[in-house]
């Protein structure tokens, strides 16, 4: 898979994302255009957000999960069309698509769909639709959105 970078010099103006010490890793996975998840050292098992493992019982302080690297591939889980911006940030997105999309690994992560014309968007055709990541980078504020957008065919 090509790696799909898009730098954005324009001032973010939007709320931005919660950094903590907790996601420090999934933050800086994305500035070097990696997803990361955490995984289950012990079965395999792959969760966002933070978490525990649900297989089993748990090492403390998540020491039976590790950061590891996803596809950044899914389809779309459910989604929503916005046609009003609920912060001032977002007013010349509007209209735009957001989704929850479900990773080929199994966990759920929400962010919008770039390349989709919101007028284009129903249940049957968006539900289900295979998507890939896009790495958002803003270099002035120092951080980078994950997006998705459709995997063209035969990619």
């Amino acid at each position: 898979m090509t790696v799909d970078v898009r730098t954005v010099t324009t001032p973010w103006k939007k709320p931005f994302p919660s950094f903590d010490g907790d996601n420090e890793a999934f933050w800086d996975g994305l500035r070097r255009h990696e997803l990361l998840l955490w995984r289950c050292k012990q079965c395999q098992a792959w969760y966002w957000p933070k978490a525990y493992c649900r297989n089993h019982p748990n090492d403390p302080f998540m020491g039976n999960l590790e950061w590891t690297a996803a596809s950044g591939r899914g389809k779309v889980f459910a989604f929503n069309v916005h046609h009003i911006a609920f912060h001032p940030g977002f007013a010349d997105d509007v209209p735009y698509v957001y989704a929850l999309v479900e990773l080929d690994e199994g966990p759920l992560i929400s962010s919008t769909l770039v390349d989709v014309d919101p007028k284009s968007v129903s249940v049957g055709l968006t539900v289900g639709l295979p998507v890939e990541i896009v790495y958002e980078d803003h270099p002035t504020e120092g951080f980078t959105i994950p997006r998705f957008k459709p995997v063209k065919k035969g990619t």
